[in-house]
Order: structure tokens, then C-alpha cells, then sequence
């Protein structure tokens, strides 16, 4: 088992670097296939030796071979995170089904991604959500039509309303439109009622960091703040304790 998890890390350290890819070039249009790795500042294409994941950011010391300028603390942080979040998920929910884990380590990909770049140009990427509404879709319709139609559709539309009337109620300054179509991902995923809470822990953890930041002068009252990364924060929760954390609340209220 201890070698499965060193062969999941190193997988996802692997997948972590192709992320961080998309995290850069997705908000700028940039090809994400067929181009080779690249010094966002001096764009020189970087070499193989130097685009090992992880070990080459502490072999240059954090910094460019060609030009010496610093390389960001996201591109070891987001292969970390999909190295962990890749055994995290084995171990969580990996025993079920093989097409059930790499549907998850695809969303969970997927959901990486849209957290760097919404959090960092407050834009969730269409070319991530509507993927993956379609592979969820896909797989629901395949192995469990009727939970489809009576759960998780059903769910995803609820809350693409709900979010598109808060979109349409604050016309668009409560939040962005790519937050409408990540509701519809999260219902799709998640279903009745674990999409309810993944949705509390979002705005929950939202407003909480939202007023902190605000009594530290770190962001205005009215500025909008991108919500895309605690809908993935609620979302992540939700799918890997979702039923544990329902069980314990019904423990509390009943």
C-alpha cells in the first residue's frame, strides 16, 4: 500500500506540472499542447532537465536558469497539492471503483485549476467546467440513469438558478458568471444534499475571510472577491466527508 501511495504522488506531482500549465496559459490564450515550457519573463523555452516536477524548482534554487528571475511558489505548491489531493482521494474513495477514481482525480484536477486562476484573474475557465459537466454527465447517464434524473440533474439546475438569480439580483457584482456555471458542476457532482453543504462551507468561509480581509484594509467593502476558490474548498469537503459530516450534523440537530 505504501508503494501504491508513492506511485499516486508521483503521479500526481506529474499531473501537478501539466496544471500548472493550464493555470498559466489558460486566462491568456496561450496553447496549451504541442509548446514547450517557457520562462514567463525572459520566454525562453526551459529545458527537460529543468522541468522535473518539484526537484528542479529546489535544484535552481526558485529561480530561472537563463534570466535568474524568481519562479513562482505556485508551481510547487500546486504539484504538492495534486500529489496529495491524488492519495488523499485513493484513500478516501479509491477502494469503490477504478472509473469512479479517475473520474474524481479528474475533477479534483479539474477543480486545482480553476482555484489558482480564479483566484488570481477571477475567471473559471469554460474550457475546465463544461468538460467535466459532461464527463459527470456522461457517467451518471451510463451507470445510474435514474439517479441522474431524480438527484443530480435536478440538483445542478436548482442551483444554476439559484446562483443565476444572485448573478442577475446584483448584476453581476455579487459574483461572476463563471460561478453560475460552477454551481451547475457542483450539483451535477455532489447531488442532494451534499451540494447543500458544500454550498453553506462556501459562503460560510467566504463571508468569514471576506471580513477579516476587509478589518486588515486588505479589500474594500463592495469590491468583489473571486468566490470561485471557496466553492472548490466547499466542494472538495463536501465530496470526500460529505456523508460524515451530514451524519454528524443530524447527530447535533436531532
Amino acid at each position: 500500500m505504501l508503494v501504491l501511495f508513492f506511485v499516486l504522488a508521483f503521479f500526481g506531482l506529474s499531473i501537478g506540472s501539466f496544471l500548472n500549465v493550464l493555470i498559466y496559459r489558460l486566462p491568456r490564450n496561450i496553447p496549451f499542447v504541442f509548446k514547450r515550457s517557457f520562462c514567463p519573463k525572459c520566454r525562453k523555452k526551459i529545458s527537460w532537465f529543468d522541468n522535473v516536477p518539484l526537484f528542479s524548482f529546489f535544484i535552481l534554487k526558485g529561480l530561472c536558469r537563463q534570466c535568474h528571475s524568481p519562479i513562482s511558489w505556485r508551481y510547487p505548491l500546486v504539484e504538492l497539492l495534486a500529489a496529495g489531493f491524488f492519495v488523499l482521494v485513493f484513500s478516501q474513495i479509491g477502494q469503490i471503483s477504478t472509473i469512479g477514481l479517475i473520474l474524481s482525480l479528474i475533477l479534483f484536477s479539474g477543480l486545482i485549476v480553476i482555484f489558482f486562476i480564479d483566484l488570481e484573474h477571477q475567471i473559471i475557465p469554460d474550457k475546465i467546467v463544461l468538460p467535466l459537466c459532461l464527463i459527470y454527465f456522461i457517467y451518471y447517464l451510463v451507470t445510474d440513469y435514474w439517479l441522474l434524473v431524480t438527484n443530480h440533474l435536478p440538483s445542478a439546475v436548482v442551483s444554476f438558478l439559484l446562483f443565476l438569480s444572485l448573478f442577475l439580483i446584483t448584476k453581476g457584482k455579487g459574483m461572476g458568471f463563471g460561478d453560475v456555471k460552477l454551481s451547475f458542476l457542483m450539483g451535477l457532482v455532489l447531488g442532494f444534499p451534499k451540494v447543500v453543504i458544500a454550498f453553506y462551507i462556501a459562503f460560510l468561509t467566504g463571508a468569514f475571510l471576506g471580513i477579516i480581509l476587509i478589518l486588515v484594509k486588505k479589500a474594500k467593502f463592495g469590491k468583489p472577491i473571486a468566490f470561485g476558490p471557496f466553492l472548490v474548498f466547499g466542494t472538495t469537503l463536501s465530496y470526500l466527508w460529505g456523508e460524515k459530516i451530514i451524519k454528524t450534523l443530524e447527530k447535533l440537530l436531532f
